[in-house]
């Protein structure tokens, strides 16, 4: 009994090493980590793992010098996974001049606190049971999760298209619209070539263009469901409820292609969409689950997109073709407080992106017209860039300045329409939300779809400067507005 009883210590304090940063870290990444993979891997890694060790070195204890090593080596393991744990936890990688320091003071702790080690590891499950009222609301956010808000208020899920056109929706992040740049914020960026490139090309430019949301995930859950979910009354800035599935597994725009016939691909340039291993449901993506990682933001390693563009673009010539394209370029300033260069540099380092994007989205609008000149192609940013802004968070605070409201959710907007005939119902393009409903009643020819469009207005979560919630931002009209959700 009393050797049940070491092995019983000995599981806990394993337990107590990991219990609270799987706890934190689920807390504060939960629809970045929401798949049984990443359960069972985060399970291994912040449970079984010091477990096993702690459990591994009790069972050799009958050993002379592992015996004498044990009252070392427990608290040592135990402080060292703990600290190691939280620091993948805060930044998602092993930062190695941070690991050294953890290995030192774990060593410090062992040698010359270890009388301490109970009062240690009663700390840890104090922090853990405390850190499941956080978690637990979470949890239940997410079994209550409708997708209600996702139906659509008429047939259109059921459109049939009477033009079947290669489709291209090119996503180049935080790509300002013509409205904006040149002037206020952005007056320092001359982007005429580009532009003029465009029309070159036979792009029709819409100005005055706007996100109806803030961030790409919010944006693209409402642009593929052609509806508004209003953060799903959360506050969570950047992150809704089942964002990247309904993006990447299931959405109203994609089932809509795929019931007209065409063949459905994802190219990105980075893996953020797929951090959570979605279920694939677009016929063809340029990566491959195997190589995206457990413990990733989704950028670590950019793919060319242009490869996959050339490989499908010319295959099955007799199948239409959906292309969701997304670059990460010309993006927005930096996201913290803590890491923003300050909003001049910011401002410079988004003229430098800017020219990157425009880079590579003339290659892949040359490869296009190369190989398929009667193809629609659709150019439309998810959010603005955030210039003049310190950081992109401050968006959250209260402001009536148009410019600045403006730097936020201006988005591009330019179509290549076949044979250069833009349809007269172009005219109802204001905002994100309503682009693939204009689409779809142009490649149906079937104007009905239009007595539905939703609210072309813009909405942002407010933390600081009024009432905590929801605020629509910009009306439906383009005017610059306060109004509580």
């Amino acid at each position: 009994m009393k050797k049940l009883s070491h092995y019983k210590k000995t599981i806990v304090y394993g337990l107590a090493a990991g219990l609270y940063p799987i706890i934190f870290f689920y807390t504060n990444n939960f629809s970045l980590i929401n798949s049984w993979k990443h359960f069972a891997f985060f399970v291994g890694l912040f449970l079984v793992v010091p477990v096993g060790i702690l459990v591994g070195i009790q069972l050799l204890s009958f050993l002379p010098w592992v015996k004498k090593l044990k009252p070392f080596a427990f608290p040592f393991i135990n402080i060292a996974a703990f600290l190691l744990f939280i620091q993948v936890c805060l930044y998602a990688q092993i930062q190695w001049l941070f690991t050294m320091l953890i290995f030192v003071v774990a060593f410090v702790v062992a040698m010359y606190f270890k009388k301490y080690f109970k009062k240690v590891v009663a700390l840890q499950l104090i922090l853990a049971i405390i850190s499941l009222f956080w978690l637990v609301p979470t949890i239940q956010n997410q079994w209550a999760y409708s997708n209600e808000w996702t139906t659509q208020p008429d047939t259109i899920e059921e459109v049939k298209f009477t033009k079947k056109p290669n489709v291209y929706y090119i996503q180049p992040d935080g790509y300002v619209n013509i409205s904006e740049l040149g002037k206020g914020f952005y007056e320092y960026i001359d982007n005429s070539e580009y532009w003029e490139f465009l029309r070159e090309n036979g792009f029709k430019i819409y100005p005055g263009i706007r996100s109806n949301y803030s961030s790409t995930l919010v944006s693209n859950s409402s642009t593929f469901t052609m509806k508004h979910h209003y953060y799903n009354n959360g506050f969570n800035f950047s992150e809704i409820t089942n964002a990247r599935n309904i993006i990447v597994s299931d959405n109203p725009v994609l089932n809509i292609f795929k019931n007209n016939g065409y063949k459905t691909h994802f190219f990105a340039e980075y893996a953020y969409l797929l951090s959570n291993f979605p279920e694939m449901g677009y016929d063809v993506c340029n990566f491959d689950y195997d190589d995206i990682g457990f413990i990733t933001k989704g950028f670590d390693k950019r793919q060319d997109v242009s490869i996959p563009l050339k490989k499908y673009i010319s295959e099955e010539k007799n199948t239409p073709k959906f292309f969701f394209i997304e670059l990460l370029k010309p993006g927005h300033v930096e996201s913290d407080k803590n890491k923003t260069l300050g909003k001049m540099e910011e401002a410079k380092k988004y003229a430098s992106n800017l020219a990157i994007a425009n880079e590579r989205l003339t290659e892949l609008i040359t490869i296009i017209k190369e190989n398929d000149p009667d193809g629609l192609i659709v150019i439309m940013a998810d959010h603005g860039g955030y210039v003049g802004y310190d950081y992109m968070l401050e968006v959250r605070e209260k402001t009536l300045e148009r410019d600045l409201v403006y730097s936020a959710f201006s988005t591009q907007l330019s179509i290549n329409w076949p044979k250069g005939e833009a349809p007269e119902i172009d005219k109802h393009f204001k905002s994100g939300i309503n682009t693939f409903r204009i689409l779809f009643s142009y490649l149906s020819d079937n104007n009905t779809y239009l007595e539905h469009l939703q609210e072309d207005a813009t909405y942002t979560i407010i933390k600081s400067g009024a009432p905590r919630g929801v605020y629509k931002c910009i009306d439906s009209d383009g005017n610059v507005i306060f109004e509580k959700h």
